[in-house]
């Protein structure tokens, strides 16, 4: 499943161009039109960021969660990278879940 099967090509284009220097998740997953989004649609672009199928967003898939939207989309820096993990990762085991993830969108 391709992110733009779920989402519109051209809010995520608007939202990677507000985000080209600085990412707040929370901001730029209301920008795609996640925030409206069922828990179970949010859920599938869960399953397309977790590249490695595990459950979970680690760390690393972190770095690279807007290519997730494009392929035209920037790594994170690792400030964001971890500033991203801090605010969805409410259990501490250093990876985001899937309901700590649809929180995060939700919020």
């Amino acid at each position: 499943m391709a992110m733009t099967d779920l989402l519109k090509a051209e809010e995520i284009k608007k939202a990677l161009d507000a985000f080209a220097e600085t990412f707040n998740p929370k901001k730029f997953f209301e920008m795609v039109g996640m925030k409206a989004m069922s828990a179970e649609n949010v859920k599938k672009v869960f399953q397309v960021l977790d590249v490695d199928g595990s459950g979970f967003i680690e760390e690393e898939e972190l770095k690279f969660v807007l290519k997730g939207f494009s392929k035209d989309g920037r790594d994170l820096t690792d400030a964001e990278t971890k500033a991203f993990l801090k605010a969805a990762d409410k259990d501490g085991d250093g990876k985001i879940g899937i309901d700590e993830f649809e929180a995060l969108v939700h919020e």
